[in-house]
């Protein structure tokens, strides 16, 4: 893995991602590259994953009040419905 695939944005590696499916579903690539583009597409699948694991604990920590964690709704207009 290079440094530039593990240093990419959620959207970045998301974007690539795309990028590789369109490329492995066209049909064009050999067998040798749609198995290097299927493996670098799995690490991406395990970036993105880490990210958002990341970003749910956050927003646990910042959710928490007293040690109970808070069901809030995302939106304000969310409590009325």
């Amino acid at each position: 893995m290079s440094d530039t695939e593990t240093t990419l944005s959620f959207e970045e590696a998301m974007e690539r991602l795309e990028s590789l499916v369109n490329q492995m579903e066209d049909g064009n690539l050999s067998i040798e590259s749609s198995l290097a583009s299927f493996e670098e597409g799995i690490r991406l699948t395990r970036q993105c994953q880490t990210i958002l694991e990341q970003a749910e604990q956050k927003v646990k920590l910042l959710s928490e009040e007293k040690g109970k964690i808070l069901a809030k709704p995302f939106h304000e207009n969310e409590a009325d419905a």
